[in-house]
């Protein structure tokens, strides 16, 4: 990976700088798990980053990964290139407009808050102000991650690939035009719990027929793993891995006549649309 983002600068915004200052307002899990992302994988130095978290108990979290926390995130801005908003979509305007007059004119605002469009945080900075949207995920703390990444009006070409190198040392980052972050958000940004919940049943119907936890959940993890690495590998489209395992009259047969006649297709097309429309409405 590379070791240094291209583009953040205190003197100019697309000068090279190595040990780019980050500035993370919020200390929830994502943005702990932004953090711990970059610091395992090299990335960055616990002394470039600053975190902005009132609570105490958070607070401890992050400083058990090294960084500075301060309660206010007035003052985790000041020098900062780049600035993490790590809120809430219900708060984040509040706390946007709290920082607006001390942001450098050079950092680059970066927010992973579901639903709110770069042209609204746009509104509430100085004008010229460069807005980065990304949706991450919690998988980003052990480098497998996936961003999305869609820039504002006044973030330069390389200010975009700047924050997508960043997001690239927490696993796989894409950028794309902004119309397409509420698809993103349902399907990676929410994906985690998605398939958590799929390991989980699996995991709980290998119990019911007899199967101890561990060993149920051994299998469910390993074949779920293997799998996408198969996918991923050979480039194989998932439905010919179901074809290839599903035998004429076999049991993965059986199990997917149960699982189709249970609505699974339908089910995960309406979580898809359930999640799309709140990011929507986060952002309305």
């Amino acid at each position: 990976m590379c070791c240094a983002i291209r583009v953040f600068s205190t003197r100019t915004r697309d000068a090279v700088m190595r040990g780019q200052r980050i500035a993370v307002i919020g200390g929830g899990k994502m943005g702990e798990a932004i953090v711990a992302g970059l610091l395992t994988a090299g990335f960055s130095d616990a002394l470039d980053i600053i975190v902005a978290e009132p609570s105490a108990e958070r607070a401890g979290v992050f400083a058990s990964h090294g960084v500075t926390v301060v309660p206010d995130g007035r003052e985790a801005v000041v020098d900062a290139d780049v600035v993490l908003m790590a809120v809430k979509p219900q708060v984040i305007d509040a706390v946007v407009a709290h920082i607006s007059d001390v942001l450098p004119p050079v950092a680059v605002l970066v927010s992973i808050a579901a639903g709110i469009t770069t042209a609204r945080l746009e509104s509430l900075l100085a004008a010229g102000t460069a807005v980065v949207r990304v949706m991450p995920n919690t998988p980003a703390m052990v480098g497998q991650g996936m961003s999305v990444i869609s820039g504002g009006s006044d973030a330069s070409v390389a200010q975009v690939e700047g924050v997508r190198d960043l997001f690239e040392a927490l696993g796989r980052a894409l950028i794309l035009d902004e119309r397409h972050q509420d698809a993103a958000t349902a399907i990676s940004g929410s994906g985690p719990a998605y398939v958590a919940l799929f390991l989980d049943a699996l995991a709980r119907a290998g119990v019911r027929q007899g199967l101890p936890r561990d060993v149920a959940q051994a299998l469910a993890m390993q074949t779920m793993r293997g799998t996408v690495e198969l996918i991923e590998r050979t480039g194989t489209h998932p439905e010919a891995v179901v074809d290839a395992v599903s035998s004429p009259g076999g049991t993965t047969i059986a199990a997917i006549e149960a699982l189709e006649a249970s609505g699974l297709r339908s089910g995960i097309f309406d979580a898809v649309a359930a999640a799309v429309r709140r990011s929507k409405e986060l952002g309305s």
